[in-house]
């Protein structure tokens, strides 16, 4: 246990986390191509913008994403979400954690998969370990106009703020005691 001032070690790596009905999984750059399958649907960016990203985009992507932050006291951690009961991947988790004191996390979930439950399931599974990780604060930026994804952050111990982002409001978590 680090004593008050002390450095705490800030390279936090994913590991698998196992929940109810999902295996999250640390994200691989070999997901890229059938995740660029899960995340197809162009409702998936009603909210956050863009458009899906093809295979090859997605590849590089997730090559930046697993070779890690720049910054050494920031973490880049990323899961895909396998399902049990038939071993498909449905979506994403990620946190990005800062120093261990706070994780901005976030979720998507396939469209086909979506009404299930999963999204919730997977965030408290995240919100979870990192706790066990010593994470304090945790904190996910929502669309006001988006229910499902504030039902999300809901289930996963979050709460909105008075604060926002880009036109999203921050939803926040804090361990008892944490400032």
């Amino acid at each position: 246990m680090c004593s008050p001032g002390a450095v705490m070690r800030s390279a936090v790596r994913p590991e698998p986390i196992g929940t109810a009905r999902l295996d999250l999984l640390p994200l691989r750059v070999d997901h890229a191509a059938h995740m660029a399958t899960v995340l197809a649907d162009p409702a998936l960016h009603t909210f956050i913008g863009g458009a899906p990203s093809t295979p090859e985009e997605l590849r590089a992507r997730y090559e930046r994403l697993v070779a890690g932050s720049p910054d050494p006291s920031v973490s880049w951690c990323n899961w895909v979400l396998r399902t049990r009961d038939d071993g498909c991947l449905a979506g994403t988790v990620q946190a990005t954690v800062s120093g261990r004191a706070e994780a901005e996390i976030a979720w998507v979930v396939g469209v086909a998969w979506q009404g299930r439950g999963l999204a919730c399931e997977a965030a408290r599974g995240l919100v979870g370990w990192l706790r066990e990780q010593g994470v304090r604060t945790i904190v996910a930026h929502v669309h006001p106009d988006h229910r499902a994804s504030a039902a999300v952050a809901a289930a996963a111990g979050l709460s909105p703020t008075r604060e926002e982002q880009d036109g999203e409001i921050r939803w926040r978590s804090r361990t008892p005691g944490s400032v």
